[in-house]
């Protein structure tokens, strides 16, 4: 059962996470990035992060390129967190595909 803390944390980093993808994706055009969820683990030092990615194509390529660039992503939140957090936990992302799942259930009851 998540604590207060963990939801509160897992908030934070859900909206400061939305806004560094938000800043780097406006230079290239038709490329969305969306933080869905963020679960923190019961020590804050491990945060896993649900993205949604748009074209869901590329979203491979794209979470590949995220992973590559962590220690970046993590300064960045570290800077945008500093008063709020003493430690900036390690991030790990995945892909959301629930909205692929919910598409395809509906194409599915349709046909």
């Amino acid at each position: 059962m998540d604590g207060n803390r963990q939801n509160k944390v897992a908030r934070l980093i859900q909206k400061d996470l939305s806004t560094i993808f938000q800043q780097q994706t406006r230079q290239t055009r038709g490329l969305l990035v969306s933080v869905s969820a963020v679960r923190v683990s019961p020590d804050l030092s491990v945060a896993k992060a649900y993205l949604s990615i748009f074209p869901s194509e590329k979203a491979q390529e794209i979470l590949d390129n995220i992973n590559a660039h962590v220690s970046q992503i993590r300064y960045e939140l570290g800077t945008l967190e500093r008063h709020q957090l003493r430690i900036i936990p390690e991030l790990k992302f995945f892909i959301d595909d629930s909205l692929d799942y919910v598409e395809n259930i509906d194409r599915l009851l349709k046909s």
